[in-house]
């Protein structure tokens, strides 16, 4: 006849599956993992509260900013969670967007004559502007009689 096996020794062999497991493996060593987790939660349960307020969730996600706001902040905490889970690397969106708008500068001051100037006017100085005389008197031009 077989022993059963006890409770705390079930408990044993699922805390050893569970501790191989790729998955919760990374969920218990990367704490910006369980803050995404934890981030996403919130922002989940303060909107399923400003939802069960009685508007009606239909009119509450449609009108309600702060419904919006926690379900975005939910998803965007998801996702990070979900690629952080996956093991990719969180993009850098401000590289990116540094990058953009330095084209859209150069192309702005290339394009812009006004923009040029200013620009120059900035970093050189603005230009003198100057009127030119001439010190010398023209000749008198010769005669057809002469």
């Amino acid at each position: 006849m077989a022993a059963k096996s006890t409770k705390a020794e079930r408990a044993r062999q699922a805390a050893q599956s569970a501790g191989s497991n790729p998955y919760v493996r990374r969920l218990i060593e990367d704490q910006e993992l369980r803050n995404s987790v934890k981030e996403a939660f919130d922002a989940a349960r303060h909107a399923y509260q400003r939802m069960s307020n009685g508007k009606g969730p239909v009119r509450a996600v449609t009108e309600d900013k702060k419904v919006q706001r926690d379900l975005r902040t939910a998803a965007e905490s998801l996702r990070d969670a979900s690629d952080r889970l996956r093991g990719r690397a969180k993009q850098r969106r401000w590289g990116r967007l540094i990058v953009i708008g330095l084209i859209g500068a150069v192309l702005a001051i290339a394009l812009s004559e006004d923009l040029r100037k200013a620009v120059l006017d900035r970093l050189f100085g603005a230009e003198e502007e100057f009127e030119y005389t001439s010190q010398t008197t023209p000749t008198p031009e010769p005669t057809a009689t002469e």
